[in-house]
């Protein structure tokens, strides 16, 4: 069986997570649409500090608020994401319409606004990917078991091999995911956020420094849709040696 006509199975789907608000707690998913700009519903909203807006970077994101998990986005009517009102439950309960300017002051009390991008907002590119076989390893080496919350994958894989960080060897390829097609288009470069227990909230640098020293500074993947469809827990992966 050659990889670029039938496609070489190599895993299948065990997680599926979209970001409605950037930084904020993931919502878990057992079946969604993929669009042009990933997930439908993934990083619509995200808050801007005031005073940074030509930063580069001025999203407000959990390296200034390390609760930003706790915090709960959802839709209204979850059937239409991308065109529903987004509500945002606090850790005290409260929910907020993500556009109410109270919550932007519980969030930052200094000044934020809140924007929204139907193409989602992301750091690179709209689909992300990790295998449970490389965060079992990452916490083998830190010597730690790791929630996977805090790598912030839109999938997990369960590979068929049990080697890890072989999603590295898909960059240049095309995954075939349940009716979707997606390109590995590069490594995720990791930042301080892996460093965030999501539940505790407590810092692990030695995440960051082991990703940084072994693997680069990288862990799982990125990509970037090339036939949308439909993608639910349970579907085979399969791997193509270039665009179907």
């Amino acid at each position: 069986m050659r990889d670029h006509e039938n496609g070489r199975p190599v895993g299948r789907v065990v997680g599926l997570w979209r970001y409605p608000v950037k930084s904020m707690a993931a919502e878990p998913l057992t079946e969604v649409e993929v669009s042009w700009h990933g997930f439908a519903g993934d990083r619509r909203w995200a808050f801007i500090r005031d005073g940074v807006p030509q930063s580069g970077f001025p999203w407000l994101t959990l390296r200034e608020r390390a609760d930003l998990n706790h915090y709960r986005p959802s839709f209204v009517d979850p059937t239409q994401p991308d065109k529903s009102p987004t509500v945002v439950q606090t850790p005290a309960g409260v929910v907020f319409d993500v556009t109410d300017p109270a919550l932007a002051r519980e969030l930052h009390p200094a000044g934020a606004r809140v924007i929204k991008q139907n193409r989602g907002i992301f750091d690179t590119f709209p689909l992300s990917l990790v295998s449970t076989q490389t965060i079992a390893r990452l916490g083998e080496m830190v010597g730690a078991q790791l929630d996977v919350g805090r790598f912030r994958p839109n999938l997990l894989v369960e590979a068929t091999d049990a080697a890890p960080f072989q999603e590295d060897d898909w960059v240049g390829r095309v995954l075939r995911v349940g009716s979707m097609t997606l390109r590995v288009d590069k490594r995720d470069g990791r930042c301080v956020v892996i460093t965030i227990d999501p539940v505790s909230t407590e810092r692990n640098p030695a995440i960051l420094r082991t990703v940084a020293q072994d693997r680069q500074g990288c862990l799982g993947v990125y990509g970037s849709t090339v036939t949308p469809g439909r993608v639910a827990v349970g579907d085979p992966v399969s791997v193509f040696c270039g665009p179907s």
